[in-house]
């Protein structure tokens, strides 16, 4: 446990540093992304020669107590949450296009991380408020370094996030009101399934659904998602809207009995279709190339409140596997999506896909990384998408009945391939002649096709992984 609270105080540590200093910040806080990956690294390897560890702060055990628990997926998401953000850290460093250079973007990065820590860690519903605070209020001062044009999309993800406080913050009030507990395990072995649990489960679905910007609540997203600098928006994608997600599925499948779980789960798979079908129609038809990645955001987490809905109706531990499969390859994939856009962007002067017109050859390494990344999420073999996708499949397929479900999967993929080629296809139209000022920042572009290389190569260790969380559970 002492190396997870590393890589949670590591980055802690460092914001509060640079709140003070912030002399060569971008390499300062490289170097403690680092550390923190080394950190989680650690804990998965302690987790994966031994059992569970947990750890009540101040020795104050539960329920006055707050306690840390580190198995298996935490350890996982530790280490995912060091390595996206010390590529992005890279990125935001080297490239001449960041507009994070001297700005708050550095602390803020290091608090987004010690957040989500820090959320993965804690099994504590109100611990649970906290860091979904600390998440949207950063999320938000991060998406303001953008400047003018980001205030108005901030200011409508603050408010919204503060109403989904509220009512996650109602649910929690019900449920400590009725129980007099807040730890999840605890919480468990007392819950009853009555009117009163069943108001609170709702609330705190609608306020993790409404930050998690899961269908239908996502409509502050897009805009959102898009205004940031490139950096922001993909730490945004690829890790903010993971926490909430983390706190919904520890809930439901740890606290709901099972014929209101069933119920709930139809719910979320619906949802999570409706996600796949809407979000890839609307990313299929907007002009602007950085919402278009955002709206893919919206369909791919379909495929997790797929796996979450499954999950509960079906009580298949399987499916949190895919669901888990699903956010690591989509969290790669997003980082790659989201810093190849923002190159082309910058480099080529404009915020509408029509724009990229022959960039196959103006900015090669930049377009791959886009398309690369994209594959992964169309679920093109051997891509970690593929492999989450197949884990999900294998039960549909199995049994004749659960046709509409693999359907629902089946124009999900065709929604991904739909915008994802359409990009493809604008880029590799015949090339304009290049203006003077066309330079391209290849070390930039080949940054950002890095974490898309690294979700393809995600098939190597798959197999083992799988195995792994079958054996040990989630």
């Amino acid at each position: 446990m002492s190396a997870a609270l590393l890589s949670l105080t590591i980055p802690l540590a460092t914001a509060m540093l640079l709140l003070l200093f912030r002399t060569r910040a971008g390499t300062v806080v490289i170097v403690a992304n680092t550390a923190s990956l080394v950190a989680a690294m650690l804990a998965l390897d302690a987790v994966m020669t031994g059992a569970r560890e947990q750890l009540s702060l101040g020795n104050w055990d539960a329920p006055l107590g707050i306690r840390f628990e580190l198995g298996p997926l935490t350890a996982v998401l530790l280490v995912f949450t060091a390595l996206i953000h010390l590529l992005v850290t890279i990125y935001a460093q080297a490239s001449r296009h960041s507009k994070t250079r001297d700005t708050d973007f550095w602390p803020l990065s290091c608090l987004l991380h010690a957040s989500l820590a820090a959320l993965w860690l804690s099994r504590d519903l109100f611990n649970w408020y906290i860091t979904l605070e600390l998440l949207g209020l950063t999320a938000v001062a991060m998406i303001i370094i953008s400047g003018p044009r980001s205030h108005l999309p901030a200011l409508r993800y603050l408010l919204l996030s503060l109403a989904a406080s509220l009512c996650y913050l109602l649910g929690v009030a019900f449920l400590y009101g009725r129980y007099g507990v807040l730890d999840i395990r605890m919480l468990a072995e007392v819950v009853v399934d009555d009117p009163g649990t069943r108001l609170a489960m709702l609330l705190l679905t609608l306020g993790l659904m409404l930050k998690a910007a899961l269908w239908p609540l996502h409509q502050w997203l897009p805009a959102a998602h898009a205004a940031a600098p490139t950096a922001v928006s993909a730490l945004l994608s690829a890790l903010v809207v993971k926490g909430p997600l983390f706190i919904l599925w520890m809930v439901w499948s740890t606290l709901a009995e099972p014929g209101f779980a069933r119920q709930a789960g139809v719910l979320f798979a619906f949802a999570g279709i409706a996600a796949l079908v809407s979000g890839g129609w609307a990313a299929l038809r907007t002009p602007w190339l950085k919402v278009l990645v955002a709206y893919s955001t919206v369909a791919q987490l379909g495929y997790a409140l797929l796996a979450l809905g499954l999950l509960l109706y079906w009580q298949d531990p399987e499916m949190s596997i895919a669901l888990w499969l699903f956010v690591l390859a989509h969290g790669l994939a997003k980082v790659s999506m989201f810093l190849g856009a923002g190159e082309m962007q910058a480099t080529l002067g404009s915020r509408r896909v029509s724009a990229l017109k022959g960039a196959s050859q103006t900015m090669p390494l930049a377009m791959f990384a886009f398309a690369v990344a994209g594959g992964s999420l169309i679920g093109l073999p051997p891509s970690g998408g593929f492999i989450a996708k197949w884990v999900l499949l294998q039960p549909l397929l199995v049994e004749p009945s659960h046709w509409p479900w693999a359907l629902g999967v089946l124009l999900g993929t065709l929604a991904s391939a739909g915008y994802v080629f359409r990009v493809v296809t604008i880029a590799f139209n015949r090339a304009d002649p290049s203006s003077p000022g066309h330079d391209p920042d290849t070390a930039a572009q080949w940054l950002a096709m890095l974490p898309a290389l690294i979700v393809w190569a995600m098939a190597l260790l798959s197999e083992p992984l799988i195995l792994w969380f079958q054996e040990v559970g989630l």
